[in-house]
């Protein structure tokens, strides 16, 4: 089960689930989304700190928006 309170491992599980279910490896996914593989693995690990535009970018690739809540 992932932490509510870490942001970036919800977004890393998010972003791993949609892949798998657009059946994309992530070589296929970091490579829609300019990004290298290295870069999608530690986000889809909630590590790392990933610039807003390569998050925008996978997200952009998955077909999915970025929604933003306080």
């Amino acid at each position: 089960m992932i932490a509510a309170d870490n942001p970036l491992q919800t977004l890393g599980a998010a972003v791993r689930d949609e892949r798998r279910a657009a059946q994309l490896t992530q070589t296929q996914l970091a490579e829609l989304a300019g990004c290298s593989d290295r870069t999608l693995r530690d986000i889809e690990r909630g590590a790392g700190s990933p610039s807003i535009g390569t998050v925008v970018a996978v997200l952009d690739a998955l077909g999915l928006g970025l929604e933003v809540t306080a």
